[in-house]
């Protein structure tokens, strides 16, 4: 297994939406034999330009533990997922 982090940024207006996201990323990773090992909820930011009309943004940090062919899976779940207008995932 190999450690990544994953940044998610929500639309600033979304603050009723957080848990279920980050409920949803959860099992979304349990699913895939994976674990979150670390969870932050950073708040809400000032983005510095507009996304998707947005000017500011919820941004959730997890630390997750994953096989390396179940991070195509979760990139591809993140990419069509509408409550998320970015999101970052690198290995550590």
């Amino acid at each position: 297994m190999n450690t990544y982090e994953l940044t998610l940024v929500l639309p600033g207006k979304a603050k009723a939406k957080e848990k279920t996201v980050k409920e949803k990323v959860e099992k979304f990773v349990e699913s895939l034999k994976g674990k979150v090992e670390k969870f932050e909820s950073w708040g809400e930011i000032e983005l510095a330009y507009r996304i998707k009309k947005e000017e500011s943004g919820i941004f959730l940090h997890f630390n997750l533990e994953l096989e390396q062919d179940a991070v195509k899976k979760l990139d591809d779940k993140l990419r069509v997922d509408g409550e998320v207008i970015r999101y970052l995932l690198v290995k550590e």
